[in-house]
């Protein structure tokens, strides 16, 4: 690609900066949240949200435990204002949730945003304008001086609003493009703003850092936040919020290695919803932070309603591949991952440890997703583990191992063939039609056994073979060999009995058994199911199905 020499560098790392904060290993505490959805992701929807979606939104928004929820930018539009009134007139903010809203650094616009607010317990005024050099050259044609200026006179002119205003009311500045904004003029325009205000620590201002464009890898954010940490006047009353944008696809590192340098709080969105690349993903930082045993005070515990609610009013989709909400994030398709995961369940079964599963980064269960549904997927790729791991959990039939190779590869080959995924339903079906109580061309239709005082049992057994009815006298180590020594004399084959083992029906019907037979011939095994009320019988079917199962071949 020979159009990379017209770009340059277009942020400023600034100097003075420790990187101590490189040295923490997580994140150890949740920072104050603030979502952005019904203002910065609705803005960016092709059909932005209506009032009723809006409002549905920001209910989900509370039960999910937001407590600030920027609900728009009510001088921009009249369903904007609508909105902010409605949920203030009819009561429908909770008491500990603060509604934030937008306005620019303009009187007639500042106006209007505090006659939306009037009437609301608690709120948050958020004034921008823009500072980078871009926008001071390009767009504005502005000094930095007269850049200044503006944010200056939106600061007074809240200051003004907010004295006639009743309820309490924080304010909130941003240097907006942020990141192509020199660190020493960002840091100049903030204090001028903050020196208007004079926060204390009893009534504090937000200042937001956000990434309006990502221009830089994650750490020179986080040394651009250190930098204003450091040096913000009324840094203890003073909370730094971050809103970084995912240009670079960088919005959650940005994030979390800005709060690391001394951000405390962040504007985001669920699921990352937002202009252009849209925003930090908050389900992803929250549970990024859960996952190292940190509570992120919000609650994402049924993400599948969640992620329903918020592709419906948004007609946004989740990605299959988003992390932690994606249909496809804890799914294993690969046959060594299936198995890993199978036997780091079995493992964790009855003990009282740390999550520690391969392959999984949480407990699904965790975030209301369903092992058996979500976990292990089965196609071409897929191995015995998993496919056992489906008939066992699911099923209730627990096959040897032997076993659930030889249907793993059948499983494979129909999934292959078919070239699609298989449900646990199809499994489950091809495996009763093809391993269990096969019938033909072998059918035993009568057995009478007797006891011999060696320990032996002595058989007469009643064979349809091919259609033909042969009664024949056997004897055997017990009721199962009595029957092979039968067969094989009807067949004419002498095929060697290997293996048996039988189990009960549990969760389906305890009246009911489960009995497993491989046998093999010429070096080659075969293996059959039987599923009957009693034992022994079931034990017989299953040597059968091996029989005719060879006998198809």
């Amino acid at each position: 690609m020979q159009g990379y020499k017209k770009y340059k560098k277009q942020f400023f790392s600034p100097e003075g900066t420790s990187l101590d904060w490189m040295n923490k290993e997580y994140i150890d505490k949740a920072p104050a949240w603030c979502s952005v959805d019904l203002r910065d992701g609705n803005q960016a929807l092709i059909i932005p949200m209506s009032l009723d979606e809006k409002l549905e939104f920001f209910k989900l928004l509370c039960k999910v435990g937001f407590k600030e929820i920027e609900v728009g930018f009510p001088a921009a539009s009249e369903t904007e204002y609508e909105f902010c009134r409605k949920i203030i007139d009819e009561g429908l903010i909770p008491d500990d949730v603060t509604i934030q809203v937008l306005t620019q650094s303009r009187e007639h616009i500042i106006a209007k945003t505090f006659e939306a607010i009037k009437g609301a317990k608690h709120a948050v005024v958020h004034l921008y304008n823009s500072t980078s050099v871009a926008q001071r050259e390009q767009v504005f044609k502005k000094s930095k001086q007269e850049i200044i200026d503006i944010a200056t006179f939106g600061a007074r002119l809240c200051n003004e609003y907010k004295a006639k205003a009743d309820g309490h009311i924080t304010f909130e500045y941003s240097p907006e493009s942020f990141t192509g904004t020199e660190p020493e003029f960002a840091l100049e325009i903030c204090n001028e703003v903050l020196k208007i205000w004079k926060p204390t620590p009893d009534d504090k201002v937000i200042i937001n850092l956000p990434v309006t464009v990502a221009h830089s890898m994650p750490h020179v954010y986080a040394k651009q936040v250190e930098y204003m940490h450091k040096n913000l006047l009324y840094r203890d009353s003073v909370v730094i919020s971050l809103h970084p944008h995912n240009d670079r696809g960088c919005a959650v590192a940005d994030s979390e290695m800005g709060l690391l340098a001394g951000g405390d709080r962040i504007e985001g969105t669920l699921f990352g919803n937002g202009e252009r690349t849209g925003n930090v993903d908050i389900v992803t930082m929250a549970l990024n932070m859960y996952s190292q045993g940190v509570d992120p005070e919000l609650d994402f515990s049924n993400l599948p309603e969640i992620t329903k609610i918020y592709e419906r009013v948004t007609r946004m989709h989740v990605y299959e591949r988003q992390p932690y909400s994606g249909q496809l994030v804890f799914a294993a398709f690969s046959g060594s991952h299936q198995d890993a995961i199978a036997k780091g369940m079995k493992y964790r079964e009855g003990k009282d440890m740390e999550w520690t599963v391969p392959y999984l980064p949480i407990d699904p269960t965790d975030v209301g997703r369903v092992y058996e549904a979500d976990v292990i997927r089965i196609n071409s790729q897929s191995g015995k583990g998993g496919i056992g791991y489906i008939m066992e959990t699911q099923f209730n039939l627990n096959l040897p191992p032997k076993m659930r190779e030889n249907f793993g590869y059948h499983v494979k080959s129909i999934s292959d063939h078919a070239h699609r995924e298989l449900a646990p339903k199809e499994v489950y079906d091809i495996f009763m039609r093809d391993y269990v109580n096969i019938s033909s061309p072998v059918q035993i239709e009568r057995a009478v056994y007797t006891d011999m005082s060696d320990g032996d049992i002595m058989g007469v057994i009643k064979i349809n073979y091919n259609g033909e009815t042969v009664e024949v006298t056997s004897k055997g180590n017990g009721r199962l060999d009595c029957v092979s020594n039968a067969i094989k004399s009807v067949i004419g084959m002498n095929y060697t009995l290997e293996t048996y083992t039988q189990h009960a029906l549990e969760g389906k019907t305890t009246s009911k058994a489960a009995s497993y037979v491989s046998i093999a011939i010429d070096g080659k095994a075969y293996f059959g199911t039987g599923i009957d009320s009693d034992v022994s019988n079931s034990s017989v079917k299953a040597l059968v199905s091996a029989v005719n199962i060879m006998l198809n071949k």
